[in-house]
């Protein structure tokens, strides 16, 4: 199974900007699609994201359209989350994650990052 290694999480004022990677280790990404999402005390898990592998087709939940980009470097096995503009609602723990097939539903992703904490002040 694919080992996905989260980083570049950390503090900024509102209205920075901040990109977290996701490295996936253990061999070539073979999966469909990788996946972000956000977990927080207030609102529970939220779908972020999302990048397809082979395309470079995204997927972005309406607080975060225009705000966020999802990507992906197929070279290195590493997706990326660029986040700016942020706002202390984006307060949550990051996690990325791998599907093998194309996502409608959390069960579709199989592999999870340890999640890497953003923090927005205000």
């Amino acid at each position: 199974q694919v080992q996905l290694v989260e980083s570049g999480g950390g503090s900024v004022q509102t209205g920075g900007s901040l990109t977290l990677s996701c490295v996936a280790s253990g061999g070539a990404f073979n999966y469909h699609t990788m996946g972000w999402f956000r977990q927080s005390p207030e609102r529970g898990q939220e779908f972020v994201a999302s990048v397809n592998w082979d395309t470079g087709r995204t997927n972005y939940d309406w607080r975060v359209r225009g705000r966020f980009t999802a990507s992906r470097d197929t070279t290195r096995n590493t997706g990326y989350l660029q986040m700016s503009s942020l706002k202390a609602e984006d307060t949550a723990v990051y996690y990325c994650a791998a599907a093998d097939r194309d996502p409608n539903t959390y069960d579709d992703f199989g592999s999870w990052g340890q999640g890497t904490q953003v923090t927005v002040s205000s």
